[in-house]
């Protein structure tokens, strides 16, 4: 069995998997030593770890992987990935995106994905269908924009988003509402349409804190994975257990 862990900038994701089969995850504040003990205690067949961090983290739980798994690996630009990374400097590549790419060839072998994470930043990753991670653009999120609006601005307050948002405001709250989360669909089905026209039988996947807000919203067939970047990693993970 495989241990995952993905270390956010605000939260941390802890998953099992039996080789490619997700068995549970979990969502962490924080992550200590006893919790991987405890995991250690209840799974004996747990051999196998990967890390992935955009942030500081405590120096024993790396000692504590590389002193209790068969084999461990914190993902960084070095580590051999299972496509080919296009990407012209892998070393500002941040790992979520890494992660999510591998994640979409996992779901979606041998097929052009367009990979939307929508949190924080809003990221959009092509993988083709030769297995090429190509690259992608960075956008600000859904709640970084209504934060942007009134930090930057006098007298706009911050709002909220709300499924039930008007096409048009009537007030100042509901203008803003409307103008953030339209114009993030915009743009958002404005990139699904130009790949569409560049990248033959596109699939679509979205993840993220925010990926439900798209669900149903967009005129595309879409896959919502709240799981993809976790995905990505035990992929990773297989794929070098393999090849030692």
């Amino acid at each position: 069995m495989n241990l995952v862990i993905d270390i956010g900038n605000s939260r941390i994701k802890l998953a099992l998997f039996n080789e490619r089969d997700l068995m549970f995850n979990v969502p962490l504040d924080e992550l200590n030593v006893a919790h991987l003990q405890l995991l250690l205690d209840e799974h004996a067949d747990l051999k196998h770890a990967i890390l992935s961090s955009v942030r500081e983290y405590p120096k024993e739980l790396k000692q504590f992987l590389q002193k209790s798994f068969k084999y461990f690996i914190e993902l960084d630009a070095s580590t051999p990935v299972p496509l080919i990374n296009r990407y012209e400097t892998p070393d500002t590549l941040g790992k979520d995106r890494l992660a999510a790419a591998v994640g979409a060839t996992e779901i979606f072998p041998g097929k052009n994905v367009l990979v939307i994470d929508a949190g924080t930043a809003i990221t959009y990753e092509l993988v083709t269908a030769n297995n090429e991670y190509l690259g992608g653009n960075i956008s600000p999120g859904l709640n970084t924009r209504f934060k942007a609006l009134s930090h930057f601005t006098g007298k706009l307050p911050l709002v909220e988003s709300s499924d039930d948002f008007p096409m048009l405001g009537s007030n100042t709250p509901t203008a803003i509402q409307a103008g953030v989360q339209m114009g993030l669909l915009f743009e958002v089905q404005q990139y699904i349409e130009y790949f569409n026209t560049i990248y033959e039988n596109l699939e679509i996947i979205i993840t993220g804190g925010d990926a439900k807000f798209f669900d149903k919203k967009l005129k595309n067939s879409i896959f919502v994975n709240f799981n993809l970047t976790l995905i990505g990693l035990n992929r990773i993970l297989e794929y070098n257990v393999k090849e030692t």
